[in-house]
C-alpha cells in the first residue's frame, strides 16, 4: 500500500469518525469538513477528479452548517431537547 492510499484511507475514516459526532458539538463540525477537505484533496491527487469535486461540495456544506449553527445547539439536540 503506497502513501497516497494511506492517506485516502485515513481521511475518509476521519470523515465516518466525525460524522459520528457531529451531533456532541460544533467542534465535530469543522472536523469534518476538514476531512472532507483532506478527502477530496487525496481525491484530486488519486486522478478521480469526480470524487475530489463531491467531497469539495460536502466540505462546503459541513462549513456551512458549522457557520451557521448556534454554539449549543447541536449539544442540545444531541440530549433530544
Amino acid at each position: 500500500m503506497d502513501g497516497l492510499t494511506v492517506f485516502g484511507a485515513a481521511a475518509v475514516a476521519a470523515m465516518l469518525v466525525f460524522y459520528a459526532l457531529e451531533r456532541r458539538g460544533r467542534v465535530f463540525l469543522l472536523a469534518f469538513a476538514g476531512a472532507c477537505v483532506a478527502s477530496s484533496f487525496y481525491g484530486f491527487l488519486a486522478g478521480t477528479w469526480p470524487f475530489g469535486v463531491i467531497e469539495a461540495v460536502w466540505a462546503g456544506v459541513a462549513a456551512r452548517r458549522w457557520a451557521t449553527t448556534k454554539a449549543g445547539a447541536a449539544n442540545a439536540w444531541a440530549r433530544g431537547s
